[in-house]
């Protein structure tokens, strides 16, 4: 279980480079499949989403730019993030923990995070918080890093990372663990089948996944029943 206050230090601290971050680690790729997954969520013109642990808001622009006149609350841990997201032009934002959600039961036709349910201190507590605040048939999308099931390619997958954070971290912030928290994190967490199965335990009666990066990085939706 992660500490939410240790959590909340650390992304504040990122959060000027966290966009450059993401789109480093993902070969460039992050916009594309943040894309990818709001298009094919399907949602309606007039649907209410929830971007959990939003960081600067990139699945609420892109939300807002496929359906304009949909209902989106931006959600995150630290105020700086917020304040990003404030400046990119999301209006509605709440700072809170995703393991105590704010929200009524069944208020969202859909709730989108990305790299957040890795960073979540309770992810069991946060998947069932999800499902509680998503309606009948509604949809959760994930994106984020995963452990590949393959031994090898996970050592030097974790190795990259761990190289690549501390590279950076030297580079934007004169400290070479501001980012090793990514291979960090993902030592503790799954891989993309095993949180398709939790993601069924859980109650979500469809669950779909794409993989890239060799299981690195996993895209996922999930119905709700």
């Amino acid at each position: 279980m992660r500490d939410s206050r240790l959590m909340r230090e650390m992304f504040r601290a990122v959060a000027p480079r966290y966009d450059l971050i993401t789109r480093i680690f993902s070969f460039g790729m992050d916009r594309r499949w943040k894309a990818l997954g709001v298009s094919r969520a399907l949602l309606r013109d007039d649907a209410v989403v929830l971007d959990l642990a939003s960081g600067t808001g990139d699945f609420s622009d892109l939300v807002l730019r496929h359906r304009p006149q949909a209902k989106v609350i931006a959600m995150d841990l630290t105020e700086p993030m917020l304040h990003l997201a404030r400046m990119r032009g999301q209006g509605n934002v709440v700072c809170g923990d995703a393991t105590i959600l704010p929200f009524a039961d069944a208020s969202f036709d859909c709730v989108f995070s990305g790299y957040g349910l890795r960073n979540f201190p309770d992810l069991n507590a946060a998947v069932r918080e999800i499902g509680r605040v998503t309606r009948p048939k509604g949809l959760m999308v994930s994106l984020d890093f995963f452990l590949p099931e393959n031994p090898v390619l996970r050592w030097f997958y974790l190795g990259y990372l761990y190289l690549q954070g501390a590279f950076w971290g030297a580079l934007l912030h004169a400290n070479p663990r501001t980012y090793t928290y990514i291979p960090d994190s993902l030592r503790s967490f799954l891989s993309i089948r095993d949180l398709s199965s939790l993601l069924r335990q859980r109650g979500y009666a469809h669950v779909e996944a794409r993989s890239y990066i060799f299981g690195g990085i996993g895209l996922h939706w999930a119905v709700k029943e």
